[in-house]
């Protein structure tokens, strides 16, 4: 069976989970612009040492270690206050790991904490900890954003 995946179903996923997670604040009154972006983690060797490159995903296999950037700006004059960004995990990944600065949900959406602290059902009914695996979004609350402040928000994740 062959298990490469198609770049651009990685990336339209993930366009349509950044859509997703941005169409609120782009109904709001906040003139705050988003960008994303996924790149694919390369280890190559250069004059004999080995480093890790990113490029665009052309074609993925399970394993793949993934970058996703959402870049942001305030566009506008004046500052923006507890601006939530949201994204989405793209179905065919899992967040790499557990890199702080950010809340997950691993209830579609529903509800958000850090990973140590949620729980989900097994097929018994059960409840264990949450995993990597198990995580449906990523949230990021940016405190203030000073007109004409710009930065990017990353996570990492693993083609499954």
């Amino acid at each position: 069976m062959n298990r490469n995946i198609p770049a651009r179903l990685i990336s339209s996923a993930a366009a349509v989970a950044l859509g997703i997670a941005f169409a609120g604040a782009a109904s709001a009154a906040e003139p705050v612009s988003l960008k994303g972006d996924v790149q694919v983690e390369k280890v190559v060797t250069e004059n004999g040492a080995a480093k890790t490159v990113l490029a665009p995903p052309t074609t993925v296999v399970p394993g793949d270690r993934l970058l996703f950037t959402t870049r942001y700006s305030n566009d506008g004059d004046k500052p923006v206050d507890n601006f939530v960004v949201t994204n989405p995990l793209p179905a065919p990944v899992r967040l790499a790991a557990d890199e702080g600065g950010y809340e997950v949900s691993v209830d579609g959406g529903k509800t958000f904490g850090k990973l140590a602290a949620l729980t989900v059902a097994d097929a018994a009914g059960t409840r264990r900890a949450a995993q990597l695996e198990d995580v449906t979004h990523i949230r990021w609350t940016l405190a203030h954003l000073a007109p004409r402040a710009a930065g990017a928000l990353e996570y990492h994740a693993v083609v499954r």
